[in-house]
């Protein structure tokens, strides 16, 4: 595998492990967490690294029992969303970075409890190579 694909896969891997730190910081601390931040922190990292330019979307969607959810969106792009996290919700977290010859992105579940916040499955650590 070209090692260009690891590097971006590794930075939007670290800018969603950024986002879902933030999280579960602020809830365990009892902070207030509105959409907007979640999507600066996994954004900043991005940025850091030299490919904002190359994110183009939001960072993540509230989750409802079917389809998107009517909570907060983490998105400080497309819109700033003011809404708070709150518990009993469930939320992705899924950066990417999209260049003109190959995309990765990196999705998560966050669901949020009273004092906590946990990913709801295995997180990807590592680009795996597919022979075809």
């Amino acid at each position: 595998m070209p090692e260009k694909y690891a590097k971006i896969f590794r930075i939007v891997r670290d800018a969603r492990d950024a986002a879902v730190a933030f999280v579960q910081n602020g809830v365990k601390a009892g902070r207030v967490i509105e959409g907007w931040q979640v999507d600066r922190a996994a954004r900043e990292v991005i940025r850091k690294a030299g490919y904002a330019k190359y994110f183009v979307h939001r960072t993540g969607h509230n989750i409802g029992q079917e389809v998107h959810g009517t909570g907060a969106n983490m998105d400080g792009l497309e819109t700033r969303d003011v809404r708070r996290l709150i518990p009993r919700t469930c939320f992705s977290v899924e950066p990417g970075i999209y260049l003109p010859e190959f995309g990765v992105r990196s999705e998560v579940n966050v669901y949020v409890e009273e004092g906590n916040a946990d990913v709801t499955g295995p997180a990807q650590t590592e680009m795996l190579a597919l022979l075809a």
